[in-house]
């Protein structure tokens, strides 16, 4: 099992992502990472209303009544 990660080890990860990558990449690295979430909550999200939809009935049209 992985230990949990205290404050000490994000910072010492933090540093060596700034030395491998440069500090005027870390936003096009943020960047990249908050669309490649952001795509992946989308594709959930349609995922789940697809699968709602095939569960639920096929809802029939409410027809009028003449007055």
């Amino acid at each position: 099992m992985l230990p949990s990660l205290g404050p000490f080890e994000l910072i010492i990860i933090l540093l060596i992502i700034i030395i491998i990558f440069g500090v005027g990449k870390l936003p096009q690295i943020g960047g990249a990472l908050g669309r490649g979430i952001r795509e992946f909550r989308d594709a959930t999200s349609q995922e789940e209303e697809t699968e709602a939809e095939k569960a639920s009935p096929p809802e029939e049209p409410e027809e009028e009544e003449e007055v």
